[in-house]
Formats: structure tokens, C-alpha cells, sequence
């Protein structure tokens, strides 16, 4: 029986996402392998996160362009941005506690390049008058990152409904980075 390694991946995607623990064992029985047979297409964990963080990157990359950032105001594409990447954000917040990934000279130049466009998203924010000047979009890209990341949690934990994940980030993000006349 030929194994398909997108479907083995997409398995140990949506385990890691609810049990970022899992083993190698778990992951193969999640995806009705053997061990062995998961051993053959990645070599252990590491090579399993390193093709989830590709995963990542490329779903995160068709999230960026089906919200469109150039188009309207930059909180208009921020809202379009978290409803296009929520399919993944549990994903991103699994990701997001891999340390090694984002440390040293083997980092992925795949997320720069996510950084550098929501970074300029926000950039665009502030040159419009929008958002604030004090926070920097290096910031509020980090930021978006954490708020993705704990509502993921938070969705999967039952502590937040599923129909609020867009809610909670774009309100609390926004709410923060808005500009407001000063009195």
C-alpha cells in the first residue's frame, strides 16, 4: 500500500495542534502507519516539525494572499488576514513553541518573508494614520502572532468558542493598535 506522505503530514499536524507531546508512535497509529513505515519518510521528530514548518509556512503564505493586505484599510485586510489564517492557526501555535525553528542559522527564510509582508501590512496602518507610531509592526507582528497562538489554545482547550477565534484577536489587536485622538 503506497503511503501518502501529505496525508501523514496533515495527521501529525492535527494531532500535534490538540497534543503537541505526541510521540513518533502516535503520530504513525494516527495516520494508520507503522512506525517504520513513518521512520521512512521522517527520519524522527525533528524531520517531522521541519516538513510541519514548511506545511506552515505554505498555508500561511495562501492566508496572506487570499486576504488580500493591499486592499482597503489596513484593518479591514487585518480582519480579512486572521479570517484566512484561522484554518491554520493551530498549526502555527504548535509551531510557534518550536523553539529550534526559530533559533540559529537554520531558520526557515519562509517566515522572514510572512513577517516582512504582515510587518509592512501594519507599516501601511501607521503611514495611513491608522495605527499607532509607538508600537513598532515588528511588534504588532508579534503580537498577532501570540494572540493567533493563544486562541488557538484557547479554542481547542473549550476555554473559547470557535466562533469567536476571529473576534477575540482582531478586537484585542486592534483595540491596542488603533490610533485615538488625543484629548
Amino acid at each position: 500500500m503506497a503511503v501518502d506522505p501529505d496525508h501523514v503530514l496533515r495527521t501529525a499536524a492535527a494531532l500535534l495542534t490538540r497534543k503537541s507531546t505526541a510521540t513518533m508512535d502516535e503520530v504513525a497509529r494516527a495516520a494508520g502507519i507503522s512506525r517504520a513505515t513513518l521512520h521512512r519518510h521522517f527520519a524522527g521528530r525533528d524531520a517531522l516539525v521541519r516538513a510541519l514548518e514548511s506545511l506552515g509556512i505554505e498555508e500561511c503564505r495562501a492566508a496572506l494572499d487570499a486576504a488580500r493586505l493591499d486592499e482597503g484599510t489596513a484593518s479591514e485586510a487585518v480582519r480579512r488576514l486572521v479570517a484566512a489564517i484561522e484554518p491554520v492557526a493551530g498549526l502555527l501555535a504548535f509551531l510557534y513553541t518550536e523553539n529550534q525553528l526559530f533559533e540559529g542559522e537554520e531558520q526557515n527564510p519562509g517566515w522572514t518573508l510572512i513577517d516582512d509582508r504582515i510587518s509592512a501590512l501594519f507599516r501601511r496602518g501607521q503611514l495611513s494614520g491608522e495605527f499607532r507610531i509607538d508600537l513598532t509592526p515588528a511588534w504588532l507582528t508579534e503580537a498577532l502572532y501570540g494572540l493567533l497562538a493563544s486562541a488557538a489554545w484557547m479554542v481547542h482547550s473549550g476555554k473559547g468558542a470557535p466562533k469567536d477565534f476571529q473576534h477575540m484577536i482582531v478586537e484585542l489587536l486592534l483595540g491596542g493598535a488603533l490610533r485615538r485622538e488625543e484629548s
